[in-house]
């Protein structure tokens, strides 16, 4: 093992998804370990007094075609959400609960939820169409909100949000190696390199 990278991420950020599509390859080849550390983005928002590029149109019409540019360098499927922005308030409980209550399952089920968004352009603002994409990918709704209304699930997200806050994030996706952070999809490369240098 090489070391590992810390991926502080929320399904509702594209540029998240961009950087899950390759994040596992890329520690596999480096033999690192990925660590998911799922944090609520609008939390970080109003602690940082940051915002998503949208809240300036012309920022925002940039944005959307320089991510489009990054799928098609990366080779992998994309599409604006055309209900963005998601509020995720729920999905990153729900993310969160299956993490700590079904590990062996947790990939899956963020599969699930970032295609859902970033490949199928399902609202999953509307509760009735994520339980949809939910079951769809072999989970009980029931059971994922079940956990997303758990107390202790709703407590380590929380946790985990201020967490990255403390530590200087500022939005998603956020990657640290040690204590060096990388922030954006598009700071790979720099991750990469990060896992050859040997540690100190």
């Amino acid at each position: 093992m090489s070391g590992s990278v810390e991926f502080f991420f929320d399904v509702g950020s594209p540029a998240s998804y961009l950087a899950w599509t390759q994040l596992p390859a890329l520690c596999e080849g480096e033999g690192a370990r990925l660590v998911y550390r799922p944090m609520l983005l609008g939390g970080v928002f109003q602690a940082t007094g940051n915002a998503s590029p949208a809240a300036v149109p012309v920022k925002g019409r940039y944005v959307n075609h320089d991510l489009a540019r990054c799928a098609a360098r990366m080779g992998v499927p994309f599409e604006m959400n055309p209900h963005f922005p998601i509020i995720t308030l729920q999905l990153m409980r729900a993310v969160t609960g299956v993490q700590a209550h079904a590990p062996q399952r947790f990939e899956d089920f963020l599969r699930a939820v970032f295609e859902a968004i970033w490949v199928k352009r399902m609202n999953l603002n509307e509760p009735s169409v994520a339980a949809q994409a939910v079951v769809a990918a072999g989970f009980d709704a029931a059971e994922v909100m079940a956990l997303a209304a758990d107390a202790q699930v709703k407590s380590q997200l929380r946790a985990t949000t201020e967490e990255a806050v403390t530590r200087g994030v500022f939005g998603a996706p956020t990657m640290f190696v040690g204590e060096e952070m990388y922030f954006g999809q598009d700071r790979l490369d720099f991750v990469r390199e990060a896992l050859k240098t040997p540690t100190r």
